[in-house]
Formats: C-alpha cells, structure tokens, sequence
C-alpha cells in the first residue's frame, strides 16, 4: 500500500513537471520567425504606477519604429525591457527569436542603444572615448576610426569631450551605440535639445544605416516630424497603452481624414463664452488662441461664422490645415505630444 502511495505521488508530480518545462519551452520560444523584434503583452508597474499596460509590438529587420507620446506615456520604461535592463512583470519579448534570460551575450553582441542621457569622461578625447568603448566589444582600433568618420567627428578627434557641443556629443553617443554593428539599435529621445541642423545631421546618418546595412530602429521622441521623417511606422503611447498604431497615413485615415482650423479673435474672451454643443471648440485662454477639429470643413464652415456671429464675436485670424499627428493626440488625450 505504501508502495502503490509512492508510485502515484511520483507520477503525479512527474505529470506536472512535463507540464511545466513544456510550457516554459513554449513561452521561451519566439512566435514568429518574420520579426526581428517582438513584443508580446508586456506589463510593468513601479508600486503603484502602472507604467506599461499589456503593450504588444512587433518589428521587421531594416524597419524603423517611432513610439511617440509625452512624459510619462510608458515610452522609456518599453525601451529599457526591450534593452534589458528592466525585466517585464508580464509578458515575453524576443530579439531574433531569443529572451534576455540566458541570452544575454548573444543579445548585447547585436543591439546598439544611447539612452536620454549620455555622460562620458570629460578629460578623454573624442578618439580615446570610441576606442575605450571599442574594447569593450574586443573590437580594434580601425573599427573606432571608421565609427567616427561615420558620426562627422573626425576632425574632433583630438577634443575633449567636455568641449564638444550638445549636438557632437550626441554624435558621439549615436558613434559609440553604432560601434558592434547592431541589428537593433534603440534611441531613447537622441535629437532632444538640439537644433534643427544637428537634429538633420543625426536623421541622415541613421537613414544611411538604414539604406546600406538594413538595421532595425525602435525609436522615442517628442518630435512629430522626427517620426515622420524617419520612421515607416509610428505608435502612439499614452498612460502605459498604445492609442493608434501604423503608417503616419494609415494613423491619420483612422482620424476620418478630418480638418483642423485655427482661428484668433478681435476680441478677448473666455473659453466659457465659445461653448457650443454643435463644435468642440479648444480655446487657450491664456494665448487667446483657438482651435477645431471638424469632420468637413466645407460643410461646417458657414455654420461657425454664424456661431461667432450670433455671439458678437469678429474674426481676426483664421487658418485651415489638414489634421497632424499632433492634433489627434490631442483629440484622443486632451495633451499635446511635447507636454
């Protein structure tokens, strides 16, 4: 009887067991042999901040991703468990099929990333800053040199690196996450505070990556027009969630391809006095500035100069425009991307 005990207790477990180790090999293989980079149902909370909420998302090799939103949308918390840094409370995500756990020097080997915030060594050049990076990778010299020939910074190669503008030091860093020729390379807000000329110099070089060694890019920004510039798709994030997700066309079209107007007034009024069930009128009390969201301008357009009309209001600025991602965002949010 003892015997017969034993024996049913050892199937039983062994029964669980084989469960458990199938199961595990099922979640500890990728679903999809098409994408680079996947993204399956990911959560992440930080006590009781819910900072990503079941995000799934998948990438192509040689394609570039934008994930647009503003401070606090979940966008970096996404990127670092995709880097590896943060480990996900739910969810899987697989690079080249594999997870971090166990994979770690494999996945180092082709991912190249620069977070929001780069410091290097103040007192090392710009050469001994790439080179010393370089070692990291068991890489030589030569492949240091062509990294910063690659970034524009050789004839920086001899400055240090506390005198080098913002916009060079981004180079640097963008050098430095180029140096092992990653598949995957993740870009945490790269073109922040620079100007227009540096933010353009850091777009052609990655479209360069892009058109010569197909690399793959996962890239957060507040810039709309970073996104559309560079990216073949973009997600918009919110609050831990994806609120809209594909081409800028494809994002748009599920807007209704709406109009925007944008108007100013003579006179100074409230944002209480342009209340009106029949238009949903944004109005800044502070900038005295409005703005709308309509379904078919052509159609509508009579029907609000006579609104302005009925309240004693006179026009003193007015433009029309197609609807951007920006205006969406704020359609869906109530905030601006860049807030």
């Amino acid at each position: 009887m003892r015997i017969n005990n034993f024996t049913s207790y050892r199937f039983i477990n062994f029964e669980t067991c084989t469960r458990t180790i199938m199961t595990r090999m099922q979640n500890s293989k990728s679903t999809n042999n098409e994408f680079l980079v996947e993204v399956q149902n990911v959560k992440k909370s930080f006590k009781e901040v819910n900072a990503v909420k079941g995000v799934t998302l998948n990438i192509k090799q040689g394609e570039f991703l934008a994930l647009l939103g503003p401070n606090g949308a979940g966008k970096t918390t996404l990127v670092e468990m995709i880097e590896g840094i943060q480990q996900p409370d739910e969810g899987s995500i697989f690079i080249t099929g594999k997870q971090w756990k166990s994979h770690e020097h494999d996945l180092h080997k082709i991912i190249g990333l620069s977070l929001q915030e780069t410091r290097f060594m103040d007192k090392l050049t710009t050469l001994e800053t790439t080179r010393l990076f370089a070692s990291f990778y068991n890489l030589d010299f030569q492949r240091a040199d062509e990294v910063i020939d690659l970034v524009g910074l050789k004839d920086k190669n001899k400055s240090y690196v506390n005198d080098l503008s913002g916009g060079q030091r981004q180079r640097l860093a963008l050098g430095i996450a180029l140096l092992n020729k990653p598949q995957v390379l993740l870009l945490d807000e790269p073109t922040t505070g620079l100007d227009p000329n540096a933010r353009r110099e850091i777009w052609n070089i990655l479209l360069q990556l892009k058109n010569e060694h197909e690399t793959s890019l996962i890239l957060t920004t507040h810039y709309m027009e970073e996104a559309e510039y560079l990216c073949d798709r973009i997600v918009i994030m919110d609050q831990g969630s994806i609120l809209a997700e594909g081409t800028l066309q494809e994002i748009l079209k599920q807007s209704g391809e709406k109009e925007v107007i944008e108007f100013t007034l003579v006179e100074n009024v409230s944002s209480k006095i342009l209340e009106s069930q029949q238009f949903a009128i944004s109005w800044d009390d502070k900038l005295q500035t409005g703005k709308m969201i309509m379904e078919n301008v052509q159609n509508q357009l009579s029907h609000f100069f006579a609104f302005l009309q009925q309240k004693g209001l006179t026009l003193n600025r007015f433009n029309y425009r197609r609807i951007t991602l920006d205006d969406l965002f704020t359609s869906m949010t109530g905030r601006h991307l860049n807030e």
